[in-house]
């Protein structure tokens, strides 16, 4: 770990990374990418060390409220949060300032923040994401080695309903040969129905792979599957996109199963939702 000051905090669309790198060791990660530009270990976590304070002097001085997210490069909830708590400051300016939250997580570790979540979602919009990947605990533990156990993130999703904080559920990567099954995905989709998750992102049973994280991948593959990797390169070289041969079947079923049990399944649809500002107290005054 290590401390920078940062020049800013959030993004053109309101988002914010409180920490670069991640300690998940999630064996797909695209922010692993050399594309990115991290000038550092990936396991080596940056910390912006100014980056509640940039959070609070950007909330000031917006002319209107708006959705505030996190999570998309680095987990919000990694083991150093419990340490370190800038994301729980983070939820605390958003709190203060009248401000939505949206966070994309794999960790229960989410519930420690529940209260503030819950007294953002009375007032304005609280939504956690949650990624789901692989129904097969064991399985889960080889991808994601340092992360909440699908079954922990299930039961999270369920705290959270009886919070009455709405969730979705990120269904990716899906790895071709490993995770591409139905079974895998019903299992996964179950505990979307039972945990009354309001939608659901996927983007394609696949994963993608770029100069960085493909290297990295390939290593895990040959620790934990062997020959997998030389598959993968025979039947994808070295191609952005990897669709799983199954695709075209589990993608029927994935948005079959949305559409019967009244789940968002439309990516632009739950993006929309997402990035969607609302003013409860508002809404209640006119009534």
């Amino acid at each position: 770990m290590h401390y920078v000051q940062a020049k800013g905090i959030l993004s053109a669309n309101n988002g914010m990374n409180l920490y670069r790198g991640c300690q998940h060791g999630c064996i797909y990660c695209d922010s692993r990418s050399l594309c990115y530009n991290m000038p550092h270990a990936f396991e080596d976590i940056e910390v912006k060390e100014n980056g509640p304070a940039l959070l609070e002097k950007a909330l000031k001085g917006k002319r209107k409220r708006c959705m505030i997210g996190t999570g998309s490069m680095s987990d919000p909830y990694m083991p150093l949060e419990e340490e370190l708590g800038y994301t729980r400051q983070a939820l605390e300016l958003a709190c203060r300032y009248g401000f939505g939250f949206t966070l994309i997580t794999k960790s229960a570790r989410v519930l420690r923040d529940i209260d503030l979540l819950k007294t953002i979602n009375d007032s304005t919009k609280c939504v956690v994401q949650m990624t789901l990947t692989t129904y097969d605990q064991a399985l889960c533990r080889k991808l994601e080695p340092n992360v909440s156990t699908t079954a922990e993130r299930f039961q999270a999703l369920e705290v959270l309903r009886d919070a009455g904080i709405p969730t979705v559920v990120w269904l990716c990567p899906i790895l071709p040969w490993i995770n591409d099954t139905e079974e895998n995905l019903r299992g996964i989709l179950d505990y979307c129905v039972r945990a009354g998750v309001k939608g659901v992102i996927n983007f394609g049973m696949g994963l993608t792979l770029r100069e960085g994280n493909r290297e990295y991948f390939y290593r895990q593959l040959d620790r934990h599957f062997p020959g997998l990797k030389e598959r993968y390169i025979r039947t994808y070289g070295n191609a952005y996109e990897l669709e799983s041969p199954n695709s075209p079947r589990l993608t029927g079923i994935f948005h079959r199963v949305c559409e019967e049990e009244g789940i968002m399944h439309d990516n632009n649809a739950i993006f929309e939702y997402l990035n969607r500002f609302e003013d409860k107290q508002e809404q209640l005054s006119l009534f």
